[in-house]
């Protein structure tokens, strides 16, 4: 009896005969079936309060709809020009290849293997999913658990949309890591940091490239000229986004000794108007790890708010994928960026202040997406790449890098001339 992985082989070998195919389809025939799906999903976008229930349907909209459409059309704006084959011209040809031209083709890996998230099943896993198809590819989708019926939805509008259906290949969301002994060509995760170390793991032992879309715990910075009601608005909202789920969440936040009470001041007023949750299920969970990493922290509106001291900083390294925000009082913000410095993701941040003094503290920090005045939703912008550094993985998803990500570049060169090395 053959076992999984025999199986999980002949499925990628059959998938990888249909990425051949669909390499030499036109990027124009490509585009057109991501056209025809943006409409389907916009004609069908209210049958999502089925699949994401305990989700408010507004919620849902903005940060699972919105974002997906808006990279359908950045896809069908962007994908052509990005895609075709670049000509290098004379200028800048070293001198002792005269007679030679060359460009460079962008090409599709073959099977990408996309391991999908839980906290925005729909919108993340589906950009993912488009510029792997877009670029020529062919798709295993891994959803997460629980989220099996949406991404047989999602793959149902793909079908509908005229895109062929050997394809796309869905694969349970409770299947084996057994699978990951397949070689794909590519694998592409969004998960925790633990996550994506067995899978970088079990995928080098088939020396198969990976794109990882990893943890974060994301460190904000409140500079002494900052509006501190702005701010305060600002953690309430990041942080009881998506029930505290979201990558991105602010969590460190650096604050000069001026500002801190203040803010914390602020920010409890803030939380306050929001519905009082009791400390039950996920944040007694919460409060335990706080305690255990040895720090103390109040519930206010469902959000975990505490104080670091240098007794408690190896609190700025806890990864917890629920509601939490640490204020961190920091002589200066020089001083911010060393302890930034010293955590070990780097996802993305946010600066509040004025904005020629956030641009130059801006370039100092290691985060792959940096907010000014702002924090989470400017990074849903298709045209920006996503993607972070340390623990919070490598390699990029979204916008043009993105796209290009999922190709690998081909140089072909070309001798009109008789070449003087070879006589």
């Amino acid at each position: 009896m053959k076992n999984i992985v025999d199986d999980e082989s002949e499925s990628v070998s059959r998938l990888r005969e249909a990425a051949s195919l669909w390499a030499d389809v036109s990027i124009r025939r490509r585009i057109k079936i991501v056209r025809r799906f943006e409409r389907y999903l916009t004609k069908h976008v209210g049958e999502l309060r089925r699949f994401l229930p305990e989700r408010p349907f507004a919620q849902t909209i903005v940060a699972e709809f919105l974002p997906l459409q808006a990279a359908c059309r950045f896809l069908s704006r962007e994908a052509a020009p990005l895609l075709k084959p670049h000509a290098l011209g004379w200028r800048g040809r070293p001198f002792w290849l005269i007679g030679t031209s060359a460009i460079v083709e962008r090409r599709p890996f073959g099977v990408v293997l996309i391991l999908g998230p839980g906290n925005y099943p729909l919108m993340l896993p589906g950009i993912q999913i488009l510029q792997a198809l877009v670029a020529g590819n062919a798709v295993a989708f891994k959803p997460a658990p629980g989220y099996d019926a949406l991404a047989h939805f999602l793959l149902s509008l793909l079908k509908k949309s005229g895109l062929p259906a050997s394809l796309v290949r869905l694969l349970p969301s409770d299947q084996s890591a057994e699978v990951l002994k397949t070689r794909y060509d590519l694998v592409v995760l969004t998960g925790s940091a633990n996550t994506g170390r067995d899978v970088a793991l079990t995928a080098a032992k088939t020396l198969t490239p990976t794109i990882m879309e990893l943890s974060g715990v994301d460190a904000v910075f409140v500079l002494p000229d900052a509006d501190l009601s702005l701010v305060a608005r600002a953690l309430a909202f990041g942080s009881s986004l998506n029930q505290g789920a979201t990558c991105i969440a602010p969590h460190r936040v650096f604050v000069t000794p001026q500002n801190i009470e203040p803010l914390a001041q602020a920010l409890r007023a803030t939380l306050k108007r929001k519905s009082a949750n009791s400390p039950s299920g996920s944040t007694k969970q919460l409060a335990a790890a706080i305690e255990r990493a040895g720090g103390r922290a109040e519930f206010i509106g469902g959000v975990a708010l505490l104080r670091i001291d240098h007794q408690t900083i190896d609190l700025l390294n806890i990864d917890i994928f629920q509601p939490w925000l640490a204020l961190v009082e920091v002589a200066s913000m020089e001083e911010a960026v060393q302890l930034d410095r010293r955590s070990d993701y780097a996802l993305g941040a946010s600066l509040f202040g004025p904005e020629q003094e956030c641009e130059m503290l801006a370039r100092r920090l290691a985060a792959g997406s940096i907010c000014i005045n702002d924090l989470i939703v400017p990074t849903a912008d298709p045209r920006l790449p996503f993607g972070g550094k340390k623990n919070s993985g490598w390699g990029v998803t979204r916008g043009r890098e993105g796209l290009l990500a999922m190709t690998r570049p081909v140089a072909i060169s070309k001798r009109h001339r008789f070449a003087f090395h070879v006589r």
